[in-house]
């Protein structure tokens, strides 16, 4: 049924409308409350608290214009049991010619302390004669987008229960009715009915906290349309045809026998899981998640190996041109530098024309940024693809190296590797569309670093352990954040702090790195600091996905106060990459906030990335945790992971059953909740 069939609805709102995801009339139905209001019910004045939302009524006593620069228009209204102020910033003279003494007023709003008496700010109110009929439900507000006000949602809501109610149309009910009993969640359209019309005695704690049981019947749903999406693309990927890569057994143990290091259990573990994966004719779709410092790059590297043997080319690609550069160094020591191409933005003329030509010509191992999906990069017969630190390229990134790497109706293997721990409900959730693999095991001899918590007034102590830190031969890190998101902002603080070192301390090289630097001039720097040119390298986070330094041992981050758990972890990981006992010192700014300083509490704490990333998810949520506030993924309308978290491993069992039982149903479920096929891709 369109939108415009409803009373109100034309085509210009209509329009409006589909911004929110809006197209049919049905859709409504899934457009949720933010919050609710109670008007069911008048409050005596003398009853409410300050902060309480309360719908009261009173008798004019007084109302006049305060002898501010601006005006403000104060009407005191009483009930007997007490006085309230009624403020207006903004009025008209209409408004203030009707607010007479002992004309009745109904208003709504938030009691608040007032200097002479509690006042309420902007109330919504109306005058009236005869007593107004009360509401005969909770309110609900909803999220409205730019040119549709709160009403016009409302009203459109209204007549659409009322549809649904006398049968005129109708949601159908997919959830087995076992797991429905087994939860005690009631039928779609009762929890429907319920979320958007609560009864007066409905418990506002849960309906506020989204944990009603008419909210919680939705948002399994709501998890299971995204796990089932998933689980399609899943499938999907599983129906096409990818080049077939066994290794042998004496290859892979002479490659193990090469390495200065032995194989933690957990990366022989992983590598066995990417093996048994591209033997098969189906490409491999698989995120491996490991800490700082867990070693995901020799489990790619062996990856890379099984797909060299079979003559096929890996193309790895990372986020920055530094790190790039890094894991072909790194390969270098493993693979012939003739089977090896670098490919960036940076590479023009005559370099990156031969680069291209060699990619073309079947060169096994190619290693670059951004640049390896951009249209001239032309693939002979590309095998495997290699994503590391995945969340930071977008989906249309991912796919466009993917897409490339088609030849002979072939797809290539792909595998996704990310230094950000994730919790594994999140995980499994987020990626329910790959296979994941966790390299939960640091190498052995990897120092475990230290954390100190200090406040900023202390910089001179911590400058002169830098220095004694430096006089002993190792190198340190000098971390500069900002509030604000500007990398101009940034690059004046970490000038400053430069400077600063440099006047305390001129017998140390010290160099510095920003955002705001030229890629050739930060990758000097960069290698500078690498090769031990200089002591002290002062930077912003750009640093944060950067150069190996193990002769590094000590890092300080001022305001860390300002940065999330997660980034702070990774910015730590810089240190503690040798066999010197590393330290991280986070300063703060005082008085510190409850939630900074479980933040920095945490750090001190622990070492762990999952402990880490399970504290993160807490305080900031998913969005921030999988960096899809800029990417765009995961954001559910009404699912929580913290909060949620029995319900995503329900809907994660009842996906599996639900795919091999009644795929037809899955497919309604999804378009039910799924605006588009984006969305969930973009995950």
């Amino acid at each position: 049924m369109q939108l415009t069939t409803l009373k109100g609805i034309g085509k210009k709102t209509a329009e409006k409308l589909a911004t929110l995801g809006i197209e049919q009339v049905v859709d409504l139905l899934f457009h949720m409350p933010l919050r609710y209001q109670d008007k069911t019910k008048i409050t005596p004045m003398i009853d409410m608290k300050y902060g309480d939302m309360a719908l009261i009524e009173g008798t004019v006593i007084r109302s006049y214009l305060n002898n501010a620069r601006r005006p403000m228009l104060i009407c005191e209204i009483s009930d007997g049991t007490q006085t309230i102020a009624l403020k207006f910033f903004n009025h008209y003279y209409s408004q203030r010619a009707k607010m007479t003494p002992d004309s009745n007023i109904r208003a709504y709003g938030e009691m608040r302390f007032g200097k002479a008496m509690p006042e309420i700010l902007h109330p919504e109110y109306e005058h009236f004669d005869e007593p107004l009929p009360l509401q005969d439900a909770l309110t609900a507000i909803y999220p409205k987008s730019e040119g549709i006000n709160q009403s016009t949602i409302q009203k459109a809501i209204n007549q659409v229960l009322l549809l649904l109610q006398k049968g005129e149309i109708k949601v159908e009910e997919y959830l087995p009715d076992n797991i429905l009993n087994k939860l005690k969640f009631p039928n779609l359209s009762d929890a429907l009915h319920y979320v958007h019309k609560p009864p007066p005695d409905a418990d506002t704690n849960a309906l506020m906290a989204g944990t009603h049981k008419t909210q919680q019947r939705l948002v399994l749903e709501e998890v299971l349309a995204h796990l089932l999406a998933l689980k399609k693309i899943k499938q999907k990927t599983q129906q096409l045809y990818a080049p077939e890569l066994p290794i042998k057994e004496s290859d892979r143990k002479t490659f193990t026998k090469m390495l200065p290091f032995e194989l933690t259990h957990a990366q022989q573990r992983v590598v066995d899981e990417i093996f048994n994966d591209i033997k098969s004719n189906h490409p491999m779709q698989r995120l491996v998640q490991g800490d700082v410092g867990s070693g995901k790059t020799v489990v790619s590297a062996l990856a890379i190996l099984a797909t060299f043997q079979q003559n096929h080319q890996s193309a790895m690609m990372a986020p920055t041109e530094i790190l790039a550069e890094q894991h072909y160094k790194t390969l270098q020591s493993w693979f012939d530098e003739k089977d090896m191409v670098f490919l960036s933005g940076a590479i023009t003329g005559k370099a990156r024309k031969e680069a291209l030509g060699r990619i073309k010509n079947g060169v096994k191992i190619i290693i670059g940024t951004h640049a390896l999906f951009q249209k001239e990069v032309e693939f002979s017969a590309l095998g495997l693809v290699i994503i590391d630190e995945q969340h930071r390229f977008g989906v249309h990134q991912r796919l466009a190296l993917r897409n490339k790497g088609q030849f002979e109706a072939l797809q290539p293997h792909m595998l996704i590797m990310t230094a950000t721990p994730i919790p594994r409900t999140l995980a499994q959730t987020a990626y329910a569309n790959l296979d994941i693999s966790i390299i939960d095991e640091l190498p052995p001899g990897r120092q475990e670093i230290s954390t100190l918590v200090i406040s900023n007034n202390k910089m001179q102590a911590i400058a002169e352990r830098i220095k004694a830190n430096c006089q002993q031969g190792a190198q340190a890190y000098w971390v500069c954040t900002l509030i604000e998101e500007s990398e101009v902002l940034r690059s004046k603080a970490a000038n400053d702090t430069f400077e600063e070192l440099k006047e305390w301390f001129p017998d140390l090289r010290i160099g510095l790195v920003h955002g705001r630097l030229k890629s050739d001039e930060k990758h000097t720097i960069m290698y500078q600091f690498k090769d031990h040119q200089l002591d002290l390298l002062v930077a912003t986070t750009v640093i944060e996905v950067g150069v190996d330094v193990p002769n590094a041992s000590l890092m300080v981050i001022e305001n860390a106060e300002r940065l999330g758990l997660s980034q702070l972890h990774q910015l730590r990981g810089r240190v503690g990459r040798g066999n010197k006992k590393s330290h991280c010192v986070l300063m703060y700014q005082a008085p510190l906030g409850e939630v900074a300083k479980q933040r920095l509490e945490i750090m001190r704490e622990t070492n762990d990335g999952f402990v880490i990333a399970r504290h993160d998810l807490k305080i900031r949520g998913a969005g921030e945790l999988l960096g899809s506030r800029q990417k765009g993924a995961v954001q559910f309308r009404l699912a929580d992971f913290e909060r949620d978290k029995a319900l995503f491993k329900t809907a994660q069992k009842l996906a599996s059953d639900l795919i091999i039982d009644h795929p037809k149903i899955c497919q309604k479920i999804i378009d039910r909740w799924v605006i588009s096929s984006d969305e969930i891709s973009n995950v």
